[in-house]
């Protein structure tokens, strides 16, 4: 006798892949889990398709309702109240601070707030003040203020 996935199979399979999305965040797993809820629903509804119907039609499902997320998902990117959140350095940009030590050689270091960070500009005295016109990676590229 042959083993031909039910309905029930389906959505137990579709309840197992949104649980482990809920516990891994890969949001692969919502659409593949949607998928084989769909599948279960047209196995219900036609209970005569046989099992390899019922795995291309969860095949396709999965793969079209992935493409179209990462297709909406590109053209909607979610809006952020705070966008430089994760990116430190970016908060700094256009700030104008004081350097407590010089800018020899092009090279030199700035305090901001609790941390030290790697300058980059033409030479300057201590006591000069620069402004942060950038920041690639975790150095600054910065420029002297006019008095």
């Amino acid at each position: 006798m042959e083993f031909a996935p039910t309905f029930w199979h389906w959505w137990i399979f579709a309840a197992v892949l949104i649980t482990f999305e809920v516990l891994l965040p890969t949001f692969y797993l919502l659409w593949t889990g949607i998928a084989a809820f769909i599948v279960g629903l047209v196995a219900w509804l036609f209970p005569s398709l046989v099992w390899e119907g019922q795995i291309v039609i969860f095949a396709i499902l999965s793969v079209l309702s992935i493409v179209v997320w990462r297709n909406y998902a590109k053209k909607n990117p979610a809006v952020s109240d705070e966008p430089l959140l994760n990116r430190r350095g970016e908060q700094y940009v256009g700030r104008v601070v004081t350097l407590a030590e010089p800018i020899i050689d092009g090279i030199g270091k700035v305090k901001l707030d609790d941390s030290t960070w790697k300058i980059k500009g033409e030479d300057c005295d201590a006591g000069t003040k620069i402004k942060l016109i950038a920041v690639d990676n975790v150095v600054f590229q910065v420029e002297k203020v006019s008095q």
